[in-house]
């Protein structure tokens, strides 16, 4: 077993181990004397892995309640966590007892959300089961669901008492869906690892992927403890995800996946710090054939003006500009803010 812990202002424990869910009820009753968990899952996860997590916490006292909505980013709602947590009222659960987020991005952000705001917070353990939900969103504390006017607007900060990773949960992923967890893994070699990145240049994934996983975790560890709330060096983690979101709205949240969009993202912003002389010639080039080893879109599907105008309403602006993440060189980054009437003419308009 790999075991990180996040120092945050309540510590809590990252787990990775093959078959670990199978056997998460005895790690997560060392977290709570709850006496009732609710599970919170979707239609894609649920048929595969519900019964498994509630037989596990049923064997170590659990009275178990489960809520399932229906997968996508199109049930990232206000709507699905307030049903979330009316469900949480109607099962009585007490400020001691436990929300259980199980599934991918979507899944984690939407309980996590509820979890924070029933009884203005409860305790809640993420265990992810996408690559990206791995690697990525089922660590730090942002939890939260989207608005028509924009992605994550509507959320909190509430990290988990507990992270399970179980590996083998990767075997029934698509491949659409490992290819959507490889826009986040980019993104670290990207940001924070030259290492990472031209080791994906080499190798398979799936070759390495219990050290993949940790060493994407172990770079946001790090990072979430030295800015847990995203004051400075944590806005590094968004790298691509500025117009990754934008390309997201325009789709409506339905037609371009969470992986893919920041996959674009990275490109679009990294080719603007080339033209603007502030990131190494070549840098969009390396990034544009490792998105293209994994068969990710690369071709932005939207008029570059509509993706920029889309930006507007990211979660990143200020009321003066943008802060846009941008590589010096792979492996290198740093926050370069533009202002609101000059965002148009950094990316060449």
């Amino acid at each position: 077993m790999k075991k990180l812990t996040v120092n945050v202002g309540s510590p809590y424990d990252i787990l990775i181990e093959k078959g670990i869910m199978g056997e998460c009820g005895k790690y997560i009753r060392k977290v709570t004397n709850a006496k009732k968990a609710a599970i919170i899952s979707d239609t894609n996860v649920a048929p595969l892995y519900l019964e498994t997590v509630q037989k596990s916490l049923e064997s170590e006292g659990f009275a178990v309640f489960c809520y399932v909505f229906p997968a996508g980013e199109a049930s990232k709602t206000t709507a699905t966590a307030i049903k979330a947590v009316e469900f949480l009222a109607d099962c009585a659960l007490t400020r001691e007892d436990i929300v259980v987020a199980l599934g991918g991005g979507i899944c984690g952000d939407t309980a996590g959300f509820a979890a924070a705001i029933y009884l203005r917070g409860i305790k809640f353990v993420q265990i992810p089961t996408t690559l990206l939900s791995q690697v990525d969103s089922s660590v730090g504390g942002k939890t939260g669901v989207d608005l028509p006017q924009g992605k994550n607007l509507c959320g909190a900060f509430h990290q988990p008492a507990l992270v399970l990773i179980d590996p083998n949960a990767l075997d029934t992923l698509t491949e659409h869906y490992f290819r959507d967890g490889m826009g986040e893994v980019i993104k670290y070699g990207c940001i924070k690892s030259p290492e990472l990145f031209e080791r994906l240049e080499r190798e398979d994934p799936r070759d390495f992927i219990e050290e993949l996983i940790f060493e994407c975790v172990d770079i946001k560890r790090g990072v979430v403890e030295r800015d847990e709330k995203e004051t400075g060096e944590r806005a590094l983690l968004n790298f691509g995800h500025t117009a990754g979101h934008g390309i997201e709205k325009l789709g409506g949240f339905t037609e371009i996946s969470h992986g893919e969009a920041v996959g674009i993202g990275m490109l679009l912003i990294t080719e603007a710090g080339e033209n603007a002389g502030l990131t190494q010639r070549g840098t969009a080039e390396r990034i544009k054939k490792l998105l293209d080893k994994y068969g990710m879109k690369t071709d932005c599907p939207y008029q570059l003006k509509d993706v920029v105008a889309a930006m507007g309403s990211d979660k990143k602006r200020s009321g003066t500009g943008i802060k846009f993440v941008l590589l010096e060189k792979i492996g290198t980054s740093f926050i370069h803010p533009v202002k609101n009437d000059k965002t148009e003419e950094f990316f060449g308009l």
